[in-house]
């Protein structure tokens, strides 16, 4: 059993086949998936699809390219709305300095918010940290961040390093198939297996041999064999670790019944 741990199935890249994209990704062993919330003004669709569907559950949040959209969210807004019994994380939110469409100070603004909202709903957060390494772990220990992910882990070791240390886990999506990822990939190596897990963030970022293509839950399979060869596991090992660490980090979420 394999959790696409981070995924946007209401993006409208799924919206005429998603019960066909769902029923695929069922079909290559991904038994549980967590579709997030990026804009709090499309939150209500994206908590439709896990309430539509038992093995998916969502999160709740502003990206951090919203972050102008959202300057005046609060803690306590966020945490009503997490407390819906299908949301189990609070984000995405984070910091991207590659595209600052937010200024950086609103992005930091807006990413503490979302960091006491996960205090006072105690659901893990889920972080997006581009070009913003120092920022973002200088903020987590500033704030005593206490559980959470680094989402589609691209960032330097130094993060990485950061994030262990604070108990955060750290999260492969189809990045660490490219070619251009050696950086990456000796990261992977030296991360726990206990703090790992894997996504696609679909319907961005198709691992090799689907890179171009429009990413999809079910090739979570294709990520998760490329971290087992990494770390040095069967395939099956992988799946079992990943998956333990999802529902240890996402306790609110219930382990599908197969």
């Amino acid at each position: 059993m394999l959790v696409d741990s981070h995924c946007h199935l209401d993006f409208a890249d799924f919206a005429a086949e998603r019960d066909a994209v769902v029923a695929r990704a069922r079909a290559a062993g991904v038994a549980t998936m967590l579709t997030i919330g990026t804009r709090l003004d499309e939150f209500a669709g994206v908590r439709a699809i896990a309430e539509t569907y038992p093995d998916i559950w969502c999160s709740v949040g502003a990206h951090p390219h919203e972050a102008t959209d959202h300057h005046a969210v609060t803690a306590a807004e966020l945490a009503a709305l997490a407390a819906h019994p299908r949301v189990v994380g609070i984000g995405e939110t984070g910091l991207d300095y590659h595209y600052d469409h937010s200024p950086r100070d609103e992005q930091a603004r807006v990413f503490r918010t979302h960091i006491a909202a996960a205090r006072e709903s105690g659901l893990p957060l889920i972080i997006h940290a581009r070009e913003a390494d120092d920022d973002i772990a200088r903020i987590l220990r500033e704030e005593q961040a206490e559980r959470g992910v680094l989402h589609c882990f691209s960032s330097g070791r130094g993060l990485a390093e950061a994030a262990l240390e604070l108990g955060f886990y750290i999260s492969m999506s189809g990045i660490v198939t490219f070619k251009s990822a050696d950086d990456l990939r000796a990261i992977v190596r030296d991360v726990p297996l206990d703090r790992l897990l894997v996504e696609t963030d679909a319907p961005y970022l198709a691992p090799v041999p689907y890179r171009g293509r429009r990413n999809e839950p079910a090739y979570v399979a294709t990520t998760a064999a490329a971290v087992a060869a990494l770390k040095g596991v069967a395939p099956e090992e992988l799946a079992r670790a990943t998956t333990d660490n999802f529902f240890r980090l996402f306790q609110k979420a219930h382990r599908p019944a197969l």
